[in-house]
């Protein structure tokens, strides 16, 4: 090269995107994206999360509603699992009985929503009973563990401070 001084033009490239709503926009008329923002996904996710606490109360409030309806249409076939009394006393079946509805009054406010977090403390404890008693009766079992995975679902619901489709003030 020559001793003359060349001047070097210097361009300032740009960071070429890539995304699909620039390639779209780039594409043939009339296409459309179909991409959604970083943030509506996030909330999308989050509301999953919401609704899911929401399943989840129904869920065990109907499992509860179950088996308080069965001790209380049929509980001869309950009175087994009272610890102590024996099985044909009265005072057994009124145990049932009153077993039954308290199952039957934290289902119905499980399900619509009442008082929810009392409701989950309520099974919570009504549950270790359930257990204790299983494992009292009948040793451990596969019931005994149906019923603890039934107390997790309720301690989880008690550390819900939020809750949604429940019924205030």
């Amino acid at each position: 090269m020559s001793g003359s001084s060349q001047k070097v033009s210097q361009v300032r490239r740009e960071p070429i995107s890539r995304s699909k709503s620039t390639l779209i926009s780039n594409s043939a008329p009339g296409a459309t994206a179909h991409t959604e923002s970083p943030q509506k996904r996030y909330d999308f996710l989050e509301n999953i999360g919401e609704w899911g606490f929401v399943a989840a109360r129904i869920l065990l409030g109907l499992v509860l509603l179950w088996f308080g309806y069965h001790e209380l249409v049929v509980p001869g076939l309950w009175t087994g699992y009272v610890p102590i009394i024996s099985q044909s006393s009265h005072l057994a079946q009124i145990l049932v009985l009153t077993h039954g509805w308290v199952l039957t009054i934290l289902a119905v406010a499980l399900i619509f929503g009442v008082a929810p977090r009392l409701a989950s403390l309520l099974t919570v404890v009504l549950m270790i009973e359930i257990v204790i008693t299983l494992v009292a009766t009948a040793g451990l079992s596969d019931l005994v563990l149906r019923d603890i995975g039934v107390l997790g679902l309720a301690l989880a619901l008690l550390g819900r401070s939020h809750n949604r489709l429940v019924l205030t003030k």
